[in-house]
């Protein structure tokens, strides 16, 4: 759970995995599920943990190792009954203790900072707020949002388990290498 690549491609996947992401997350938005699954095909042979963001049907399909589920996302218990790893996204203690009731195996936390890739995303919750979401739950917290190498240490040292990047992950080794520094 160190390091999170969350992709759009297969190139920036192998790119992350080949700089020691552990988790791949595929993120297509707008996508339809037969989309997904034909994107997804070649990802379960990574040597990564395969995650399908928001399509539980989806990841059931391609033999993904799990799902990773917004707030307002169904399918948390079709996505638990059928086996899958089950992440949820939580930007305050209260749906960080929701997601971990729900059965989630893993929180992601944020956007600790702003981030450009996802312009709807919830204000900022900073390092004291992803310090707060690490001490309220007890399953690993993947922190989520601006996150690069210049501040994934500080996201260990706040108490996250990982990080997750989307516009770093082709930057996965120096990442993983400010995690490991902060361990």
């Amino acid at each position: 759970m160190r390091l999170h690549a969350i992709v759009e491609d297969l190139e920036t996947a192998r790119a992350a995995v080949e700089g020691g992401a552990t988790v791949v997350q595929l993120r297509l938005k707008g996508a339809s599920t037969d989309e997904v699954v034909e994107a997804g095909r070649p990802f379960g042979d990574l040597g990564a943990v395969f995650v399908v963001n928001d399509d539980v049907e989806a990841a059931i399909r391609l033999g993904a190792d799990g799902v990773h589920l917004g707030r307002d996302d169904p399918g948390a218990e079709r996505a638990i009954a059928a086996g899958l790893l089950l992440g949820t996204s939580a930007a305050s203690v209260v749906e960080a203790r929701a997601g971990e009731a729900s059965g989630a195996a893993y929180v992601g936390a944020g956007p600790v900072w702003a981030t450009p890739t996802k312009p709807d995303a919830d204000p900022p919750i900073g390092l004291e707020g992803l310090a707060e979401i690490c001490a309220a739950v007890s399953v690993p917290v993947v922190a989520i949002g601006g996150i690069d190498a210049s501040n994934a240490g500080d996201c260990v040292r706040a108490g996250a388990t990982g990080v997750a990047v989307v516009r770093a992950a082709r930057d996965a080794a120096a990442v993983l290498a400010a995690v490991d520094a902060a361990l």
